[in-house]
């Protein structure tokens, strides 16, 4: 299982890093499989880099905000007028309740009914698996102001856990439990942001990874363009030493050595 990081900036497309984006590659029955985790404001144009878009199998929206969804109505159009025409297959696109008329209404001017010309909107369910090719998919609700979902992903005996947007909750710790790797929300920083129920901290995505057990490698994510992440670095070092920080590019090979 390949990890690539498309875009890892919280909140909005900072700096040096668009809004949250990861793309799970995994290679088995002759082809690439390609699955999408979140397409967040500006995150579109870095992911032609590393696959077209066409080359997609499947889109996973942890939730509905635009730092998450934004680009999809970008691949809508990327997908239904490019000039050698729209693929044949319509892509599926897995999310909350409402997805399809969110994002449609993201797109001022659609006609009703136009995305689904080009997607297939599916509803997430907690903890009921998704099969995409080789790659097992499992959503876990997590606690953010609407409704939201992490995702553990497995293949070839792998394990990816992506946090999404949460604060500390109880679904963190089968999410986690195991993971080679873990992609976890640090917008927050202790000593600055004391309202409870939106993110985690640096040092409360470490506690969660500890309580879970068996995490090989945790990532801190989603930092908004003010954080300092050598700041969120030290406040998660306390709890778990080497922890590291996402940059957008970075690629994370799991699995088989």
């Amino acid at each position: 299982m390949k990890v690539t990081v498309i875009g890892c900036s919280g909140s909005f497309a900072g700096p040096d890093s668009p809004a949250s984006s990861y793309l799970v590659t995994v290679n088995a029955d002759g082809r690439a499989w390609n699955v999408l985790f979140d397409l967040g404001s500006g995150a579109l144009g870095p992911l032609h880099r590393h696959v077209a878009p066409s080359d997609l199998d499947a889109v996973f929206l942890t939730h509905l905000h635009p730092d998450h969804c934004a680009d999809v109505c970008g691949l809508y159009v990327s997908r239904n007028y490019a000039p050698d025409g729209a693929p044949s297959d319509r892509l599926p696109v897995w999310g909350p309740a409402e997805t399809a008329t969110r994002v449609s209404l993201m797109y001022h001017g659609l006609e009703d009914g136009d995305m689904e010309k080009v997607f297939v909107f599916e509803q997430l369910e907690d903890q009921v698996p998704v099969t995409v090719g080789p790659v097992t998919i499992t959503p876990y609700a997590v606690h953010h102001p609407v409704e939201a979902f992490g995702f553990r992903v497995e293949a070839d005996g792998a394990v990816l856990a992506y946090t999404g947007d949460t604060d500390s909750c109880d679904n963190l710790v089968p999410l986690m439990t195991g993971a080679d790797l873990v992609l976890a929300d640090s917008a927050f920083v202790d000593g600055r942001d004391e309202v409870r129920g939106v993110h985690l901290t640096a040092s409360r995505a470490a506690e969660a990874a500890r309580e879970a057990g068996g995490v090989q490698r945790l990532v801190l994510t989603h930092m908004p363009a003010w954080n300092d992440p050598d700041v969120c670095r030290a406040q998660a070092e306390s709890v778990w030493p080497g922890v590291e920080v996402a940059r957008a590019g970075d690629i994370h090979d799991l699995g088989k050595a």
